[in-house]
């Protein structure tokens, strides 16, 4: 009992003896503030802890280094709260841990971190200082032309320092309360495009030398080359900045609107039909002989070309073919009597057209000769107006009478009526459908020929065709291929036309009504001609009586009616012309 009243009053005594004082072995980051009020303490820590006024942090980026004081990023020493911390040793908690608290301190020491003040935003002002001399933005490369002339700039990488993860390693270096070197935080932000000295160099390259466009495989009246001058292309240069699966890159070519209607424009100068070849088939061998080889068609593909230039361009090349597309014919020259089913002739009719004018003759022949060793396909539907060239005087064509605006009168191509009727007769009497047929506005004597006269009944079986407004058509309605053949005779005044086929045992009777519904001519009608002399008349239209023709046809095969039609036709009653130079006495009876 007596060591405990001892001990209490040892215990009071030592409290009322640090009482506003710090316990004995307490100490502040190793300075001993034992019997030291907070006030004292508060002072001696001012005084002995000086590290945010006399420490170093030292931030580096390679070669260049800041030297900063720890107070200059915001770090402060909190004295007095450092020393009520002290003082708090030993005065915490319930009275038996207190004396626990006050008997360690004594016995073995307690020595507690100082209290420390940390402005974020002081730091974060000092390493904005820095960065306004480490910064430098990111740049792209640059590639441009100037005229003629290619600027190729490089790009940048950007030098960017990054202020909060930097702030992280400064927190922890300050409150370790020792001096340090801190490596910055530096990002690296590199350009998309970095270098572009590979496509100004493909650049110069364009530009070095003029640009060819090329027909590949060209035939002989082929147009080309085109030449492009650097100066030209200069303009026509486009230089991109894309971005795909590879990256950012810049890309290099012609402009397309600006390529594409030249192109447009030259295309109709390539463009070419597929044509069958011309056959005539051999009555003796019963083989078919080339006469005219057949033509592969072809076109330009504007934008194919377009793409190919530009990848063509890229590599340096200046001799560029165009891209054409090629479409075979149907009918080559290989093609044989029996792969077309083309075995024996299945219409045959010759018309006459004794009387003509060598001008009506030429045209004859110059219109027949288009349509000889032409094929018409199973199927089809065959147009003259579609298989003939303009009819003109450049085409061979000469100036004839012919029918126009109610008269007749001089012009190209007059006498390609003898060869649509000759076509429509060899259709009519082969028993083949007949699609598209016009008759003449009055009849016309050379289309009821004959070899020894003339046959009334032939009135209504005539076409004309005025390409491209007025055509005949007809339809193979046949599984095989059909060859037409024409053969002018112009001593005889005789134009044959042939058809070749496989025959389908097809027979063909027609009745006509023969002319019906006569209507007399007008009476004559003149005209002056200055041109003419005095006294001088001229007849320049004949008369023609007008008449109604039907004419029904019957088309058998194997005996049985696969078809009838009628062909009616309306002639006018036409006016005979006559012309007379100025002061001419005219007949009385006119």
């Amino acid at each position: 009992m007596l060591f405990l009243a001892f001990l209490g009053v040892f215990v009071i005594g030592y409290e009322l003896a640090y009482m506003g004082r710090i316990y004995q072995g307490v100490s502040v980051s190793g300075i001993d503030l034992s019997g030291k009020s907070p006030e004292q303490a508060s002072a001696i820590l001012q005084q002995r802890l000086s590290y945010p006024d006399t420490g170093q942090i030292v931030f580096q980026d390679k070669q260049n280094v800041w030297v900063a004081k720890p107070a200059e990023v915001g770090l402060q020493m909190d004295s007095l709260n450092s020393a009520l911390a002290a003082y708090s040793v030993g005065r915490q908690g319930d009275p038996v841990l207190r004396l626990v608290n006050q008997y360690d301190a004594w016995y073995s020491g307690e020595n507690i971190s100082p209290l420390l003040v940390f402005d974020e935003r002081v730091a974060q002002n000092y390493l904005e200082k820095v960065a306004s001399q480490i910064n430098r933005p990111t740049i792209e490369a640059e590639l441009r032309l100037n005229g003629a002339e290619v600027i190729n700039t490089p790009g940048q990488i950007g030098h960017v320092l990054d202020i909060p993860a930097t702030l992280v390693p400064l927190k922890t270096q300050l409150h370790s309360m020792s001096d340090g070197i801190l490596p910055l935080e530096i990002d690296q932000v590199s350009p998309a495009i970095m270098d572009t000295s590979k496509q100004a160099e493909v650049v110069r390259q364009i530009l070095n030398e003029p640009l060819n466009l090329l027909i590949p495989n060209p035939e002989a009246g082929d147009p080309g080359p085109w030449t492009f001058s650097p100066e030209r292309l200069s303009k026509m240069l486009v230089i991109e900045r894309i971005v795909d699966e590879a990256g950012a890159h810049f890309q290099v070519g012609l402009k397309a609107d600006e390529l594409r209607p030249f192109l447009e424009d030259l295309a109709p100068q390539l463009s070419r039909y597929p044509e069958n070849a011309r056959f005539i088939f051999n009555d003796d061998t019963r083989q078919l002989e080339v006469i005219e080889s057949a033509t592969i068609g072809r076109s330009l593909d504007v934008f194919a070309t377009i793409d190919n230039i530009n990848q063509k361009l890229g590599t340096a090349e200046h001799n560029v073919p165009m891209e054409i597309v090629y479409t075979q014919p149907q009918v080559g020259n290989d093609a044989t009597a029996d792969s077309l089913g083309i075995t024996e002739p299945v219409s045959v009719y010759t018309s006459h057209f004794r009387g003509s004018s060598a001008e009506r003759i030429q045209n004859i022949q110059t219109a027949a000769a288009e349509f000889h060793g032409l094929l018409v396909p199973p199927g089809a539907t065959f147009s003259m107006a579609e298989s003939m060239q303009d009819v003109s005087l450049d085409n061979g064509y000469s100036e004839a009478l012919i029918i126009f605006g109610g008269r007749t009168v001089k012009g190209v191509g007059g006498g390609v009526c003898q060869v649509s009727t000759t076509l429509f007769r060899t259709v009519f009497f082969g028993g083949y459908p007949v699609v598209e047929r016009h008759p003449h506005a009055y009849r016309v004597g050379y289309y009821e020929q004959t070899g020894n006269g003339w046959d009334d009944d032939l009135a209504g079986l005539d076409a004309t065709v005025f390409v491209p407004m007025v055509d005949f058509q007809f339809t193979n309605d046949t599984p095989n291929w059909l060859l037409m053949e024409t053969y002018v005779n112009p001593g005889t005044g005789r134009l044959t036309w042939k058809f070749y086929s496989t025959s389908e045992n097809r027979s063909v009777e027609w009745q006509t009504t023969g002319t019906q519904n006569i209507v007399e001519p007008p009476k004559p009608l003149y005209e002056e001609n200055p041109e003419l002399a005095k006294g001088k008349i001229k007849q320049v239209d004949w008369e023609a009586k007008g008449a109604d023709v039907t004419v029904t046809r019957f088309v058998y095969r194997d005996g049985e009616v696969m078809f009838e039609d009628v062909f009616s036709t309306h002639y006018e009653p036409w006016q005979a012309v006559y012309q007379y130079g100025p002061g001419t006495k005219l007949p009385k009876n006119r």
